[in-house]
């Protein structure tokens, strides 16, 4: 809608709007409101001073801001003041969030907000053993986190009521909304037309502690849609083609904004898959404009009243004609044929039809081991409906699985709906186990026991990331991620040179036939079974409520305020490791069975770094200790200069810190004495972390003096007194023969950002604000 009709249209409807009852964000919170009448008048004053067409992510972040009258905006440059509606943790980042939350000493959260317990439940036997050992092993995480949402006013979700992406857009995400997450795929959310943004668990404590939340104004990429999605062809194949474009870093610091005529073949749930993985291409967030599919899927799952209120505010939540995007890329969905990522990272895109020949080609192994459907990115009713469409027609000919096969159930939600509905069941029949409502293997929580550590072997998923050992710790694991429908296709098949469309299998009669494309209802027909109720809600005042931590807990550990900057250059700092290649946060803090540790900096910090590839020697955890010139493992080594006393630092690649937000990456170093990062370039959201906890994330401005440093040089960062935001600071190379050089490092550093690093860390800078506010 053009920018003029919008104040036509808003002097009709405010009458209206005055009439009728306010419409609460969700079931969950009936007394906090859905407030599209500020988003809109924030909105207008940002139009008037910008004066153009403002995309929908504009509209969204702009009508957000804290103060949108005085507020600088200029994309990919200054940074935003932004007031969120809501936060959301899973249960391995809330814990450091909530116990960041516990030492900032307010009583009680500033807006709504959830923690949900999904990263803590291992795969192993299926759905209901393993969410029972679940409960008994996390006995005292889940305690903590339930009595300290109590205390606090944050709602929490129970062991076993699924993912939080799928709780989210089930309860909370709606048209309009801005809402921060602790996982790098809260994105999710956009497809149900909200800004939903990954962050560390230190942004999360600023929201809920009511401060203004800081993010750098996104630049906006356009996807522009045409034709129309068919056959094999599913939602997760535009979000597979576009990784394939923009590369792991192509979207750094900018929203992916999805428009066209293409979208409204999209169903919402396909709309939430495209828009999750849009953090593997290190997008801010992802967004579609509101249309009718999710007005229906609002409809279905109870939230008819926030459709009808959108409805009403349209003009919004949709783009302007004629808005300007700062690039544009364009897909024919009629044309767009399925896909395969992989392995070892997202972006590595082929056709499905070509993955067997180029695998064969590439030395990589044909045969699946194990196909694995579901997680956050692909565990909705459309999706389980289209894969379990593909099982029945192996089933009718006589055939099972060749692979072994998992199913992920999204929520408790979703798992009552498709066992109520057959899908469940047709899905064991063809062999199939159905998991725990978690994300499981997808982060590496399978206990996988088919094959030994080491051993080569392909498997493929339904899943998002496939970085080197992920899924089950194995470096050898080839994993390679597609659609629902065509892991379920390939896993009957048992090989990576099965092609749906065109190949033909053997049924039991040995006659053979070819698989149809599938097709299934994008919701069910009747109402969705909500299944057990998991939903503990805050009580009116938990003042009262006792969070225990005991001093003794090797899970759980109170958190000490970090040291503050001294006023002195970093001088003479070793280097801890220079890493060779790929480094993302599972290389930096990684997960699977350290998730355990996930509240206890201290037990957590023996993983930093431990995946990284040493650039002197080639191998991972093995670096080189500058004081006794033995190599030794990544965590001991930083220890034992912390207990000398000796400040260090890290030299990194390309996209340093990509994938997860866990800030368990910034805090690990920190805490083990670590003082700067120095890349080539950052992931946004670990670049932000390390800020958070006062270390000093640095990139080349020539990207070649990468090459100037060594191992065995010292460093020294000079001009900290006069550190300024866009003022390069300068760094000291001291070769061990007595030599040395300057180079400059390049920041991204604002004045509030500088104090966090003079404060020693941002809480520590809250705690001196409320000291000077009192």
């Amino acid at each position: 809608m053009h920018a003029l009709n919008s104040g036509v249209r808003r002097y009709h409807v405010a009458p209206v709007l005055c009439q009728r009852a306010k419409v609460a964000m969700s079931h969950f919170e009936p007394n906090e409101y859905i407030n599209y009448e500020k988003l809109e008048k924030n909105i207008n004053i940002v139009r008037k001073r910008l004066d153009r067409p403002l995309t929908l992510s504009e509209k969204i972040v702009y009508g957000h801001l804290d103060d949108p009258a005085k507020q600088e905006i200029e994309r990919g440059k200054t940074y935003l003041r932004l007031r969120p509606d809501r936060v959301a943790m899973q249960d391995a980042t809330a814990q450091m969030a909530m116990l960041q939350f516990i030492s900032s000493g307010l009583p009680k959260v500033a807006v709504p907000s959830t923690i949900h317990c999904d990263h803590l439940i291992e795969a192993q036997s299926g759905g209901e053993k393993d969410l029972q050992r679940a409960k008994d092993i996390n006995q005292e995480v889940y305690n903590f986190l339930s009595t300290a949402g109590a205390k606090y006013g944050v709602g929490f979700w129970k062991p076993g009521s699924g993912i939080i992406h799928q709780i989210i857009l089930e309860n909370y995400s709606y048209p309009g909304v801005m809402l921060i997450g602790t996982d790098s795929h809260t994105p999710n959310g956009g497809g149900l037309g909200g800004i939903c943004i990954g962050v560390g668990g230190a942004d999360a404590v600023d929201v809920m502690a009511g401060i203004p939340w800081e993010l750098k104004c996104p630049k906006v990429i356009g996807v522009k849609l045409t034709g129309k999605l068919s056959g094999w062809t599913s939602p997760k194949d535009v979000i597979l083609k576009v990784a394939g474009i923009l590369t792991v870093k192509g979207g750094t610091g900018a929203i992916i904004e999805y428009h066209g005529p293409g979208v409204d073949s999209i169903s919402c749930t396909g709309m939430a898959t495209i828009c999750n993985m849009g953090a593997e291409i290190g997008a801010t967030t992802s967004i579609f404009p509101y249309n009718q599919r999710m007005k229906k899927y609002l409809g279905k799952t109870g939230r008819a009243d926030i459709a009808a209120l959108a409805d009403e505010f349209k003009q919004h939540l949709v783009p302007d004609s004629g808005c300007q995007y700062d690039q544009v890329i364009e897909i024919n969905l009629s044309e767009l044929k399925p896909h395969i990522n992989g392995p070892f990272t997202p972006d590595l895109a082929h056709p499905v039809s070509d993955i067997g020949a180029v695998a064969e080609k590439e030395g990589w192994p044909v045969d699946i081991r194990v196909g694995l459907i579901g997680s956050c990115t692909n565990s909705s009713y459309e999706d389980m409906g289209r894969s379990a469409a593909v099982a029945k027609q192996a089933l009718a000919h006589g055939l099972k699985c060749k692979s072994k096969f998992t199913i992920t159930p999204g929520s408790e939600q979703i798992r009552a709906t498709i066992e109520r509905d057959g899908y469940a069941k047709v899905l064991r029949e063809v062999g199939g186990l159905v998991l725990a409502n978690a994300c499981g293997p997808c982060i590496g929580q399978w206990d996988r026991k088919d094959i030994k550590k080491g051993e080569k072997n392909t498997i493929v998923t339904s899943y998002n990331r496939n970085f080197t050992g992920r899924n089950d710790a194995n470096p050898e694991t080839h994993a390679f991620v597609t659609s629902p429908e065509i892991v379920t296709a390939l896993s009957i098949a048992g090989t990576l040179k099965f092609n749906p469309e065109t190949d033909y299998l053997t049924g039991a009669d040995g006659k053979k036939f070819k698989l149809e494309a599938p097709d299934a209802d994008e919701l069910p027909k009747l109402e969705f079974d909500p299944g057990q109720d998991t939903y503990q809600y805050p009580p009116k005042d938990g003042s009262g409520q006792r969070v225990d931590v005991s001093p003794t807990s090797q899970r759980l550990q109170l958190l000490e305020p970090f040291d503050k900057w001294d006023g002195k250059d970093l001088e003479d700092m070793l280097i801890l490791i220079k890493v060779k290649g790929k480094c993302t946060t599972d290389h930096i803090s990684a997960a699977g069975p350290w998730l355990k540790f996930r509240g206890h900096l201290d037990n957590i910090s023996n993983n930093l770094l431990i995946g990284a590839i040493n650039i002197e020697n080639g191998k991972a955890n093995s670096v080189r200790n500058a004081l006794t010139q033995e190599f030794g493992p990544v965590p001991d080594t930083a220890r034992y200069y912390k207990k000398m006393g000796v400040k260090w630092a890290v030299i990194g690649d390309e996209n340093y810190g990509e994938g997860s937000s866990r800030e368990h990456a910034a805090l690990e170093p920190r805490h083990l004495g670590g003082r700067v990062i120095i890349t080539k370039s950052f992931a946004r959201i670990h670049e932000t972390n390390l800020k958070k906890q006062g270390l000093l994330p640095l990139t080349f401005a020539d990207p070649a003096d990468y090459n100037k440093i060594h191992p065995v040089d010292k460093l020294s960062i000079v001009g900290l007194k006069d550190f300024a935001p866009g003022k390069p600071l300068k760094c000291i190379i001291k070769h061990p023969n007595g030599s040395q050089e300057t180079i400059m490092l390049n920041h991204t550093f604002n004045e509030s950002q500088i104090e966090w690093f003079q404060a020693g860390s941002a809480l520590n800078r809250m705690k001196e604000l409320q000291q000077k506010s009192s």
